[in-house]
């Protein structure tokens, strides 16, 4: 299979943002991340702050969140949720993505279910034990005032949540994806090599 998108879905922490960019980089493709929360951000007048933070959380479950978000606005969500809005969007501009044509590698967004008809796509999980994630936020982010295994569980849970709920799929089941590979014990170079030679593999 020529594999012409590469989606990495990755835990916080785990450098799959860093693996995702140097590989990309190595075969020559485009590069997606922050730039779909560019363009959702373009295509629905939210802040790109707003699209980040709502991209990775489920919708509330208490009846006050859910009046809330479900109230929608006339004539530019069509009455759906915020969420259920900007995950159309989203799924648009992924869709766009890969009707260019042009080889990529997509970072996070729920691309390997959005995707999952497409032909050439290797979806990539990347995870890693908590202590390398710790030492690895701590260095890139510093320290807050909460636990950093604080952070990287709620961030997770955050993910696994958005996940589940518009995909009905277990986040980070490595049965969900074609390659989940330990980041903690292989290292970053590593990792890109491993995925360069898949990518190249004819």
């Amino acid at each position: 299979m020529a594999v012409k998108i590469i989606t990495i879905s990755r835990q916080f922490g785990s450098g799959g943002r860093s693996i995702a960019k140097n590989l990309a980089e190595r075969l020559g493709y485009d590069y997606y991340d922050k730039e779909i929360i560019d363009n959702v951000a373009l295509e629905t007048g939210f802040s790109k702050e707003f699209v980040a933070s709502k991209g990775e959380e489920a919708p509330g479950k208490s009846v006050f969140s859910y009046g809330f978000e479900s109230a929608g606005v006339p004539g530019i969500m069509n009455g759906m949720t915020t969420n259920d809005y900007l995950w159309t969007v989203q799924r648009k501009v992924i869709l766009d993505i890969a009707a260019k044509g042009k080889p990529c590698v997509i970072v996070g967004r729920s691309a390997d279910y959005i995707l999952r008809e497409h032909d050439g796509v290797l979806n990539v999980y990347i995870y890693a034990d908590m202590e390398k994630r710790v030492e690895r936020i701590l260095k890139l982010y510093g320290s807050s005032e909460k636990k950093p295994e604080k952070r990287l569980q709620e961030k997770d849970k955050k993910r696994a949540a958005n996940h589940k709920h518009f995909t009905d799929l277990e986040w980070g089941f490595a049965p969900n994806y074609d390659i989940s590979l330990n980041s903690g014990k292989l290292g970053i170079e590593k990792c890109v090599d491993i995925l360069y030679g898949i990518a190249t593999d004819k």
